[in-house]
């Protein structure tokens, strides 16, 4: 083998390992859209009763024994959507901004960076509150004051995304069934 079919063979593999690293590392208008806009689906409820359901009638796991089960306590339900939501604002925030899509992942953003001190502090006293068996009256008096606090401007900016969200995938073709939205 000489050195110009070396030097050939070397380029060739260059080519074909950068197209792929290219190819590979290209997010897609698709990707844009399910990080920006279809995770905020981890917020359905926020300040309103279907947070409040989630927190009344709390989930099972597994027990130690692997064959029962038991009750999550409101903490571990609140700690898993919080490191859920916190893992997809770092996808969020890890989005390359361009002007095509700066409406729709600033509007995200916007949504996210509402939510999160909300769930790190009203939601973490009412989960502490069901956990120790808070009279009904302070455990309702605490959800009705975080729905009248933060579901008006939590409309608004999902609203705002949204609009966003649809406007970008009608310009991608990205076929959404939107429902009632």
């Amino acid at each position: 083998m000489n050195f110009t079919t070396l030097n050939a063979r070397s380029g060739f593999l260059l080519i074909i390992f950068l197209t792929l690293f290219i190819s590979c590392s290209t997010v897609t208008p698709e990707k844009y859209f399910q990080i920006a806009v279809l995770n905020s689906n981890l917020f359905a409820g926020f300040a309103g009763s279907a947070q409040l359901r989630e927190l009344e009638s709390p989930s099972v796991k597994l027990g130690s024994d692997n064959e029962s089960t038991e009750t999550m306590k409101r903490m571990e339900i609140l700690e898993f959507k919080t490191k859920a939501i916190e893992e997809s604002y770092g996808d969020l925030k890890k989005l390359k901004k361009t002007d095509d899509n700066k409406e729709m992942i600033e509007a995200s953003k916007n949504l996210y960076e509402f939510i999160m001190p909300v769930y790190k502090s009203e939601y973490v006293k009412l989960a502490e509150m069901y956990d120790n068996n808070a009279p009904k009256e302070q455990i309702e008096s605490l959800a009705a004051s975080i729905s009248s606090k933060y579901h008006p401007r939590f409309k608004e900016l999902y609203d705002e995304l949204i609009k966003a969200g649809k406007q970008y995938a009608g310009k991608h073709s990205i076929k959404v069934n939107w429902g009632n939205l």
